[in-house]
């Protein structure tokens, strides 16, 4: 049995939309059917489906027994572990072989780093979030005080550290230094002496007992050597939910993150909004450094503003607490309910804006776009914009937009309606009835293509969870690319889901008796 996810918006070559012949009346006829013959409909749907081998997580899903479970509740995060330590010890080799995958770039040059610093990990059925704090500028001077710098804001957003030393070196006096400031942080700390490939080479190990950490854990991050048992370790040593990340969101203020490339106008919007200097602004390009949050009143209620540092297209050009800002940026995303990204207008839409988009979405988190300096724009450059929009935003054409000025304040009241919609749609639930009739209705009208001689068919449908909306499709074969694309296309304006994106995934499963 197979498993197999794609989420709205995130497509590439091959992947063009199907596109039906004629025209058809879904939704008249949906509109048209009660909400009781619906649910009949779906429960016969439903009992079709005992004919198909199910698995525990299917019997689970079906009956509901998992999705928005806790939504009224704190949001509990998973807990962080960073990994820190001078350039060119091993981290992200570590990182890689921690997540089972090539996620960090490696090469034989300290200081190399990538766009994402923060990865989902899993070990032993525990969840966990990796920082890694690798890809810091490599410059002789001053590099044992920028190191401890970046490690110091590495190890705020963390519930416990792997503190990595090369074996074969030794302590340095730059690993001294993070040493001292691992000890003010208070935060559990396991040494991890990398570069130890074979038994002859533990001795050197053990000389790193004198940091004071603890039995340092010798480990060999390029053969995999030790790391099993150093990942015993950190899943003993983690709280099962992150103590340094928490969000309240039983109730208050919904949470709103501002994100946008550098200097495109988020400190300057954050003020206009709350009526005062609040955040620093100043035209060179990556002023803020920390989110800071801001309770502001617009639209007669209280919503919770998370102002982010910019984003820098290549993170290894930032240096010291520049290359923390973009990790804070993704951590305001984890935090926030809806994604405000700022894009500026007097200026061409660039690969920059699109990846900022592309990690909102990612995120999962509601979206508005918001068009600033619309004030300075003259006629010739908004023909421009809209071609620019039509070929580098046609993915998220389903988020609002709103056109404003974070300098004077122009528009800023329509913020409210755009969050409204998105977090709206966000929100939603469809029930399963009407789910399943949209279903049958659509693919009575535009069947899957026939291909190799077999037609997928879709035995039932079910929405897993709302925030953001996540479907589940049961079907008899995989379903092309292009076809799910056409069915959350048809999904959106069916029901909406105007400013969020959507998640669609398969199971397909086959008739009992007919193993292979």
């Amino acid at each position: 049995m197979s498993d197999t996810t794609h989420k709205s918006g995130l497509h590439g070559a091959g992947d063009d939309e199907y596109t039906p012949t004629g025209t058809d009346q879904v939704a008249e006829n949906l509109a048209a059917l009660d909400d009781e013959e619906a649910d009949l409909r779906a429960a016969s749907l439903r009992a079709g489906l005992e004919d198909y081998e199910l698995d525990e997580d299917d019997a689970a899903l079906l009956d509901g027994l998992y999705g928005d479970e806790g939504e009224e509740g704190p949001l509990q995060l998973d807990p962080v572990l960073a990994i820190i330590g001078r350039p060119n010890v091993g981290k992200s080799t570590l990182v890689n072989r921690i997540l089972g995958r090539r996620e960090a770039v490696v090469e034989d040059v300290p200081g190399v780093t990538r766009d994402r610093v923060m990865y989902s990990a899993r070990w032993n059925g525990k969840n966990f979030t990796l920082v890694d704090t690798g890809g810091w500028e490599h410059d002789a001077k001053g590099i044992h005080a920028r190191v401890a710098e970046q490690a110091e804001m590495a190890v705020e957003l963390a519930d416990a550290v792997l503190f990595v030393v090369d074996s074969a070196v030794g302590a340095t006096a730059t690993d001294e230094g993070v040493m001292k400031m691992l000890r003010k942080s208070k935060k559990p700390v396991i040494l991890v002496a990398n570069k130890v490939d074979d038994f002859a080479q533990e001795a050197d190990s053990a000389a790193l007992w004198g940091l004071g950490f603890g039995e340092p854990y010798p480990v060999s991050a390029l053969h995999g050597r030790g790391v099993a048992d150093l990942l015993d370790k950190v899943i003993d040593t983690l709280p099962e939910f992150s103590q340094v990340e928490s969000v309240d969101r039983s109730g208050g203020p919904r949470r709103i993150a501002l994100i946008g490339r550098p200097n495109v106008g988020k400190s300057s919007l954050l003020n206009k909004l709350a009526g005062s200097e609040r955040v620093v602004v100043d035209n060179l390009a990556g002023t803020t450094r920390d989110p800071v949050d801001e309770f502001i009143e617009l639209g007669d209620r209280t919503w919770r503003f998370v102002d982010t540092a910019g984003i820098r297209r290549r993170q290894h050009m930032a240096q010291g607490a520049d290359f923390y800002a973009s990790l804070r940026t993704q951590a305001a995303l984890e935090k926030a309910e809806v994604a405000v990204v700022l894009l500026a207008v007097d200026e061409v839409l660039s690969e920059q804006d699109v990846r900022i988009l592309q990690l909102a979405i990612e995120s999962g988190r509601a979206l508005v776009l918001a068009f600033n300096k619309w004030d300075l724009l003259d006629d010739e450059r908004r023909r421009y914009l809209e071609r620019e929009i039509e070929q580098d935003l046609a993915h998220v054409e389903w988020a609002p937009r709103v056109n404003i000025s974070a300098k004077t304040g122009w528009h800023k009241d329509r913020l409210v309606p755009a969050l409204d919609k998105a977090l709206e749609s966000w929100d939603r639930r469809i029930p399963t009835g009407r789910l399943n009739a949209f279903l049958g209705e659509l693919v009575a009208a535009h069947p899957h293509p026939v291909r190799g001689g077999k037609q997928p068919r879709i035995l039932f449908g079910t929405q897993a969870s709302s925030r953001p909306p996540k479907f589940v499709l049961f079907t008899t074969g995989f379903l092309d690319p292009g076809y799910r694309r056409f069915i959350t296309r048809r999904l959106r304006e069916t029901f909406g889901f105007e400013g969020t994106p959507i998640e669609v995934s398969m199971r397909v499963r086959e008739k009992r008796g007919r193993k292979k």
